[in-house]
């Protein structure tokens, strides 16, 4: 494996890490409170479900490599939302009170990377492509 295929791994692997963490602090903390929260911003408390189900799920399966592009897409419709609808009226930094959306916009460049990225190394997408292919 090529330094430049390193990277892409490490990116995924990492994203799925944080994004399984984030899930599972929302299982953690109830998801009647995470529904009461999307809530109390003008989010349908539905959606809490759906984003904590995402993370979590979506989180392992960037870990493993699997269906990579499309659960990188499904992260950046997500990111899009929180920035518009709880992050963009505090401001890119912040306001004291809650994180600003820099991360989110981090976050968006990695996933959009991952959703286009061709090379797939180290992932369950690879053994799937490999296997079609033989």
């Amino acid at each position: 494996m090529t330094k430049t295929a390193v990277v892409p791994v490490i990116m995924r692997v990492v994203m799925g890490i944080i994004f399984l963490v984030h899930g599972i602090a929302k299982f953690q903390m109830g998801l009647s409170n995470v529904d009461a929260w999307f809530s109390s911003i003008g989010i349908p408390g539905f959606l809490a479900y759906v984003v904590a189900v995402l993370e979590l799920v979506g989180g392992i399966m960037l870990i493993a490599g699997l269906f990579t592009r499309y659960v990188s897409a499904l992260f950046i419709v997500m990111l899009i939302g929180a920035i518009f609808t709880a992050k963009l009226s505090v401001g890119l930094l912040g306001n004291g009170q809650m994180a600003g959306y820099e991360l989110d916009l981090g976050f968006i460049l990695v996933t959009l990377y991952l959703a286009v990225a061709n090379d797939p190394a180290l992932s369950v997408d690879r053994f799937i492509m490999s296997k079609r292919t033989a």
